[in-house]
């Protein structure tokens, strides 16, 4: 087991940040070096136990009471923003909730990819996921692998590893793509329902949350990347609401 020195070092390591190191460090000088390092509130409570004390974040699952107030903005901001798609999902990319313009993609999925949990990264590069659909696969991968690296580099974690070993290992077709830095925005580009759909995403997180699950809960909103694909889903939203209108 580490000492809380040997972790505060750690961190202050991961975010090139330099401080004069505490021995026997009060649990309140342990959270404000934290909050400076803006250390995730799981390793927090890890930093507290190597210190004696105890931890001061608790971890509940998204469907607890103590979280219904959490879960419903969650729920608000999903359906906010339809007729185009939105996930949320947690710190290993596990889907925990999505908006119903999420639906229509599922259909073709291979039914072991959804069961719970669903994870996106597997979701949208596994070839019995949405892969088939990705136009521009290569760079899909690369916005996800340069994603990742930059979540283990601040907070190692070994499931997440596995995934990118799994998903994201560079490989030659990568190596003839393009760079994912040369464009500000690089949509993805998906060939559904006979048209090519271009879209980007954004990502929403928990201001100032003191529950670990809501730390790690994140909401992608994809966006489309022009007219047309704009059209797509809002002619698809109506349609729904026609359908769902018939007797």
């Amino acid at each position: 087991m580490h000492t809380v020195g040997e972790l505060l070092r750690q961190w202050r390591h991961r975010r090139r940040l330099s401080q004069l190191d505490k021995s026997n460090p009060s649990a309140d000088m342990v959270l404000r070096l934290a909050d400076q390092l803006d250390v995730p509130l799981r390793d927090r409570n890890r930093l507290l136990l190597a210190a004696g004390f105890a931890p001061r974040y608790a971890e509940r699952p998204l469907d607890d009471d103590a979280l219904s107030a959490a879960r419903d903005a969650v729920e608000r901001v999903l359906r906010a923003h339809e007729p185009y798609p939105a996930v949320a999902f947690d710190r290993r990319w596990n889907i925990v909730m999505t908006n119903r313009a999420v639906e229509p993609f599922f259909a073709d999925v291979d039914p072991d990819l959804l069961r719970p949990p669903i994870n996106l990264v597997r979701l949208g590069l596994d070839p019995r996921g949405f892969a088939p659909l990705v136009v521009n696969l290569a760079d899909v991968r690369a916005v996800f692998r340069s994603r990742i690296r930059r979540q283990l580099a601040v907070a190692p974690d070994a499931e997440l590893i596995a995934l990118y070993e799994e998903l994201l290992e560079p490989d030659s077709e990568d190596a003839s793509s393009r760079p994912v830095e040369s464009d500000v925005v690089i949509p993805m580009v998906l060939r559904f329902d006979g048209r090519e759909l271009r879209l980007f995403s954004t990502i929403t997180t928990f201001g100032t949350p003191m529950d670990i699950t809501l730390d790690e809960v994140a909401i992608e909103s994809y966006y489309p990347a022009d007219a047309e694909s704009a059209a797509y889903f809002e002619q698809s939203s109506g349609d729904a609401r026609v359908a769902a209108a018939c007797p």
